[in-house]
């Protein structure tokens, strides 16, 4: 009976492939019951020779409970209190996964698995233990690359593929160490594709697997079944800390750039568009004339910047960049963001609902106005407060809007008076006395000029708030 059910399935298959030969050619489903009993391994034996394990260590330095410098404490104990309320170190150890790329030793991994880290040994598949050096770190994309010391010839390593060749249903392999268990493989299919995963990076655009990723698999291998690296397992959705078929890796094309960056020597910077815009909703996309709601409508451009001087305008609806999809904002963001400055992009929009192509230079954000760090001092209420002129080069490195305008304030020290007034970093100085700051210029020469009374107008996210301060 099992084996009649399993050749009409096998059946129903082939007549459905049959019906588009052109998918058949690329890929295809097994066509008998010997190619399902087909293995892995050979393709395990290929690949996971160049997915290592990543042991951290971190120094952690224990804070002294402050009883121990009450007097209370000292009248009945004595000075010998101190011996026992001294700061302790103690050592925190940590493990995640990471994958080849060069022959030469530079391993891809994911940034929380190495962030504070004092000391990092990377394990290779042959059980030799080597020591790694950080040569970039990425908060952004929690991706940070490292390259192992005293190699002493070529190693395994991943070829990467084109991420936007994947497609939902396609066969992957998950690489890593789960649970510090040792070297582990899993298989599934990619679930979905571009899904949003908040809380993980800057850029929300994941690979979605159901391929098993459990914790210790972070900065491993997503392989496809001809032995390409697509992604890096960074992720999970679990309700009790385990697998529940859910997992995200970090596609590889924004992988590739933040390799090349590393192996470049540079620092990673990112185009720029130079604009802002929102997603399509029903109602917008019956008020523009389109038949389906995907591009993103542009609805603020920065002067002088990329999108302004490609012809780019408000109200236009950009669909495309360099042939790829554009369904909202994130893709956008995406898109861009795995673009190397220097060249161009050939973005598609919409604009009246007439097609439209143009050129865009792909630039790295400016620093204008300069952010003139500045840390105040003196008897005021601002003493303390380390502020900048926010630029689309801040703005970036912030992840803050980088369209807004104005002076932020970035830190404020210890115990200062602008510590005692409330004042945070990320909070904007809209107005004092009066007077609207638009630049940390103004701000000085208000402080300089003193007040026998201060009236400083705060916006800490969506809320503005205003305090009146005695000189």
């Amino acid at each position: 009976m099992l084996k009649r059910v399993t050749q009409y399935c096998l059946a129903l298959v082939l007549a459905l492939y049959a019906l588009n030969p052109a998918l058949a050619a690329d890929k295809r489903l097994p066509s008998s019951q010997r190619e399902i009993k087909l293995s892995f391994a050979p393709l395990v034996k290929r690949a996971a020779p160049a997915v290592v394990n990543i042991y951290t260590k971190r120094v952690v330095q224990s804070r002294r409970s402050p009883f121990f410098n009450d007097p209370f404490f000292r009248q009945f104990f004595g000075n010998d209190v101190l011996k026992f309320g001294a700061p302790r170190k103690r050592v925190e150890n940590s493990l995640g996964s990471g994958v080849i790329v060069r022959s030469e030793g530079i391993v891809i991994t994911n940034n929380h698995v190495i962030k504070k880290a004092d000391q990092i040994r990377v394990v290779l598949s042959d059980r030799r233990e080597l020591a790694a050096k950080v040569i970039l770190a990425d908060e952004k994309t929690d991706l940070a690359v490292l390259r192992l010391q005293d190699v002493d010839g070529p190693l395994p390593y991943l070829k990467l593929k084109d991420s936007d060749d994947l497609e939902v249903g396609d066969l992957v392999m998950a690489i890593g160490n789960p649970f510090g268990v040792g070297q582990t493989v899993t298989s599934g299919i990619v679930s979905a594709l571009a899904r949003a995963a908040d809380g993980i990076s800057d850029f929300s655009f994941f690979i979605q697997t159901d391929a098993a990723i459990n914790p210790g698999n972070s900065g491993g291998a997503l392989i496809t079944m001809d032995g390409s690296l697509v992604g890096i397992n960074t992720a999970i959705y679990s309700r009790g800390g385990g697998s529940q078929g859910i997992g995200f890796a970090i596609p590889s094309n924004m992988v590739a750039r933040i390799i090349d960056n590393a192996v470049d020597g540079a620092k990673v910077v990112r185009p720029w568009f130079g604009a802002a815009g929102q997603a399509l909703t029903p109602d917008l996309m019956s008020s523009l004339g389109l038949k389906r709601p995907t591009g993103v409508l542009i609805n603020e451009i920065y002067d002088g910047g990329p999108a302004a001087r490609a012809g780019i305008k408000s109200g236009d609806v950009v669909t495309n960049i360099n042939r790829r999809e554009v369904v909202g904002p994130r893709e956008l963001r995406f898109r861009i963001a795995t673009l190397k400055v220097g060249g161009k992009a050939q973005l598609k929009l919409l604009r009246r609902g007439k097609p439209r192509t143009v050129s865009m230079a792909l630039e790295a954000a400016p620093e204008v106005p300069p952010r003139n760090v500045t840390t105040f001092g003196g008897q005021q209420p601002l003493a303390g407060a380390r502020v900048a002129n926010m630029s689309p080069a801040l703005a970036e490195e912030l992840s803050l809007d980088p369209m807004r305008r104005g002076v932020i304030v970035i830190g404020t020290a210890g115990r200062s008076p602008a510590r005692r007034i409330g004042l945070q970093p990320g909070d904007w100085i809209l107005e004092i006395n009066g007077t609207k700051i638009e630049l940390v210029k103004t701000l000085r020469q208000i402080i300089d000029t003193g007040a026998s009374q201060w009236r400083i107008t705060v916006q800490r996210k969506d809320r503005v708030f205003t305090a009146v301060i005695e000189g």
